[in-house]
């Protein structure tokens, strides 16, 4: 068992080493910030099933890292919950084959509301239906799925996770967020009342 846990280890390693890196990065992050910090907007994630699950994780990390943004259940947003988006608001999309038909539905539907709204997909196929209406694609480099039958989402979400990590962090450089600033938004547990401490101390702290 312990090689076998070595071999997945490694297989999610390489995959992580694997994603391709290219000016996207840069195009995602000038999105952001022009939607949601110049123009007041906010971000919006959406995926179905475990992708759903990544694009919550990636929503409420850059809620709490000063880059106000929501989950929105691609199902619930044809229910009446599509009514949360707004003006200069930025989409963040993710599916895995990129050819989900509810995230493809809520595309058009969001679209019906705002022409212009700005997409951006995390996606293991760059040449999907979904990557064609985008702004800017980020690319998993479609890993194989440490999964034994191969199709259990296992290292894909993996992947998109790390990448959620990097737009957060890059996001976080550039609006120079600070520690203080993650303190007013972290009041409670041990992130908030460390997050508080540094702030006092001016650990950690960017420049404004």
């Amino acid at each position: 068992m312990k090689k076998q846990i070595q071999d997945i280890l490694v297989a999610e390693s390489n995959a992580i080493k694997k994603i391709p890196v290219n000016n996207h990065f840069e195009k995602c992050i000038e999105l952001i910030l022009q939607q949601v910090h110049q123009k007041q907007g906010k971000l919006i994630a959406s995926g179905m099933g475990k992708a759903g699950q990544i694009a919550i994780n990636i929503a409420t990390t850059f809620s709490s890292t000063g880059t106000p943004a929501l989950f929105l259940h691609p199902s619930d947003a044809q229910h009446g919950d599509l009514g949360v988006i707004q003006k200069n608001d930025i989409l963040l999309l993710i599916s895995n084959s990129g050819k989900t038909r509810e995230i493809l539905e809520l595309v058009e539907l969001a679209r019906r509301l705002y022409k212009d709204i700005p997409i951006i997909v995390i996606t293991g196929n760059p040449d999907s239906p979904l990557s064609c209406m985008a702004d800017a694609i980020l690319h998993t480099g479609n890993p194989k799925e440490v999964c034994p039958f191969g199709l259990t989402p296992t290292t894909s979400t993996t992947t998109m996770t790390v990448i959620g990590d990097v737009l957060v962090v890059l996001m976080m450089n550039k609006i120079q967020f600070t520690t203080e600033d993650y303190a007013k938004r972290h009041h409670g547990g041990y992130l908030g009342k460390k997050s508080r401490t540094e702030a006092r101390s001016g650990k950690n702290n960017h420049t404004k």
